[in-house]
């Protein structure tokens, strides 16, 4: 079956009559097979289904929207290309739930980096769609949200936010943005740190678990 992206799938080892997601999505540069390599250590219960940006990057490597830079070495991120990302989420997330038994009010965003941006874009745009976020390694941009966002229902919403305190590619200040604003709209929102840099801690990974299991 051809959905709108392309994707790896780890059925449930415990089949429900519909299973709850968790869907991952990559950072910038990566591909679908870096946050699916630990799959097999997430909860059994879920559809594990780690996606693949739309935008090509050569030799394996794919991005959810371009960063480009300027002539003073100025770093900016396409925010049109970002929004159609969000949109495209939006709407593999809906074919998904055609397609598989999944408990279409159980859907978990766990997104590393460039895909952390993009599931805090989805699930404020999107509330509906979204149950929990993952959020490692990334920050809140709300140039790519939807304009209306403010007046969203929040109150399903939960959030688990994550980032190395010595983050040489995002920097943690960045990060630390997100949660006053997001408790701000109503969102039940645990920050983490973690002496780490640009990536994922096994004590990071066994606390979202942990969360994910409450």
């Amino acid at each position: 079956m051809k959905l709108s992206l392309y994707y790896l799938l780890r059925e449930p080892k415990i089949k429900l009559d519909k299973n709850p997601l968790l869907l991952l999505l990559h950072g910038y540069g990566s591909n679908e097979e870096d946050l699916f390599s630990f799959a097999s250590e997430l909860p059994e219960e879920y559809y594990v289904i780690s996606v693949r940006a739309p935008y090509d990057m050569m030799y394996g490597s794919y991005a959810w929207y371009a960063i480009n830079f300027d002539a003073d070495e100025n770093k900016f991120s396409d925010h049109d290309q970002a929004i159609e990302s969000r949109d495209l989420i939006a709407k593999f997330i809906e074919e998904l739930i055609e397609n598989y038994p999944i408990e279409a009010n159980n859907i978990t965003l766990i997104g590393f980096s460039q895909g952390c941006i993009l599931s805090y874009a989805v699930a404020l745009s999107y509330p509906e769609k979204i149950q929990r976020v993952v959020a490692m390694s990334g920050y809140l941009n709300l140039d790519i949200v939807a304009e209306n966002y403010t007046s969203n229902d929040y109150k399903n919403l939960k959030i688990f936010a994550s980032h190395g305190a010595v983050d040489q590619v995002i920097p943690v200040d960045w990060a630390r943005k997100a949660k006053p604003i997001l408790e701000n709209l109503g969102i039940e929102t645990v920050y983490k740190e973690y002496p780490i840099g640009h990536g994922v801690s096994p004590q990071n990974f066994h606390d979202f678990k942990n969360w994910l299991q409450n």
